[in-house]
């Protein structure tokens, strides 16, 4: 079973190709009801708008990352904590893991956990956030 198997934000898109993205409106009810919001919409709202590369989905399931909704919380507000600050590209710590992350495109590019820290460098980075 995969680390992050019960985490919608790391799930592939269903149906469209990779960089397929629809434009976002609500669709109106029948019956003149209030129009309901896209579940791409709730789904970022509530990951933080945060999507994780096709290579950090492999670091996390090789070093046998799990990643919870408390973490994605956590990930998501340190990317937007970043993205205040004007970074480009961050170093955001949850616990015991790194997250490198794209903050311009809020794309987590690879993730670290302690026991992989060890005489690791983090390069072509301008910030680092403890979330």
């Amino acid at each position: 079973m995969s680390v992050f198997a019960n985490t919608a934000a790391l799930q592939p898109p269903v149906g469209a190709g990779a960089g397929a993205a629809a434009p976002v409106t609500p669709t109106p009810q029948a019956g003149g009801g209030a129009p309901t919001v896209p579940f791409a919409d709730v789904l970022a709202r509530q990951t933080g708008g945060v999507t994780f590369s096709g290579h950090a989905i492999a670091r996390l399931e090789r070093r046998g990352i799990a990643v919870d909704d408390s973490t994605m919380q956590r990930l998501g507000d340190g990317v937007r904590r970043a993205a205040g600050k004007g970074a480009r590209d961050a170093v955001v710590l949850v616990d015991q893991t790194a997250f490198v992350v794209s903050v311009t495109n809020r794309t987590v590019i690879t993730a670290v956990g302690q026991q992989h820290m060890k005489d690791h460098v983090f390069t072509n980075i301008d910030s680092a956030v403890i979330a």
